[in-house]
């Protein structure tokens, strides 16, 4: 299974627009994070996880091949943002979306006309399916665990694919979802910045307490904003088995 991060930013994405810190500065391709979504890919299946604004952008570069399935994290506009742009890939047929009962309730009213009984010609092609927390599924030939995490007050979805899990946005997590993640290899989870507490995301140190609460052999920290600092300053006062993701990295996990 491959991962490629498309995405590793906040909803500002980095550089911000306007600033002129040293991260919106920097000339370092690992400093410019585009809005937060990866690509999970066996041979056979090709899996999106949340699709923002800056999709088109993201997946120019990807071979042009079919999308089996695109996991929501939850409904917020950098993480949906991108659904429009999903239309040149209803090509191979329609697009199975999966979300929450929140998310997909916000969906249907974010995008009503992909969800009409009469659509004009041209939308995109989406089927928009209800997953719980807990309740596996599968696609193609990954098999998919939900995740219940919580966003501040907002439950949203993580998900877990086999050794690997893939966690944004989160403030917490109850302990019975927790055990979800028991042998988990490789981690992808959020990690804002160093200081100032956020009322609905977690700083780097909560990050890495919860990856040995998870007991992940490798860690990368997903969903930071430019106050995070420099990637390659960064990288070098992290613990052993924790590192920034940068866009465009790939991982390659045994089967």
């Amino acid at each position: 299974m491959k991962i490629t991060f498309l995405g590793t930013g906040t909803s500002c994405g980095v550089p911000v627009i306007g600033c002129q810190c040293e991260v919106c500065r920097s000339e370092d391709p690992k400093d410019k994070r585009l809005r937060c979504s990866v690509l999970v890919e066996t041979e056979q299946t090709r899996l999106l996880v949340d699709i923002g604004p800056d999709f088109r952008q993201q997946i120019l570069p990807m071979p042009f091949r079919r999308i089996d399935g695109i996991l929501i994290t939850h409904s917020h506009y950098d993480h949906v943002g991108g659904m429009d742009d999903i239309r040149p890939y209803c090509q191979f047929g329609e697009i199975n979306v999966y979300a929450d009962p929140i998310a997909r309730t916000a969906m249907l009213q974010m995008l009503p006309y992909c969800f009409a009984e009469h659509r004009y010609p041209g939308v995109p092609a989406i089927g928009l399916h209800e997953i719980h927390a807990g309740e596996k599924l599968q696609i193609g030939d990954i098999e998919v665990l939900p995740v219940r995490v919580m966003h501040g007050k907002l439950p949203i979805l993580g998900y877990r694919f086999g050794r690997f899990a893939y966690i944004t946005d989160m403030k917490s997590m109850d302990g019975d979802q927790v055990a979800l993640l028991e042998g988990v290899d490789t981690l992808v989870v959020n990690a804002l910045r160093f200081d100032k507490p956020h009322h609905s995301h977690q700083l780097v140190g909560d990050a890495v307490a919860f990856a040995k609460r998870v007991g992940a052999r490798r860690t990368l920290l997903t969903h930071m904003c430019h106050d995070v600092g420099l990637h390659q300053k960064v990288n070098k006062t992290l613990s052993e088995g924790v590192e920034l993701a940068y866009d465009g990295q790939e991982i390659v996990l045994p089967d």
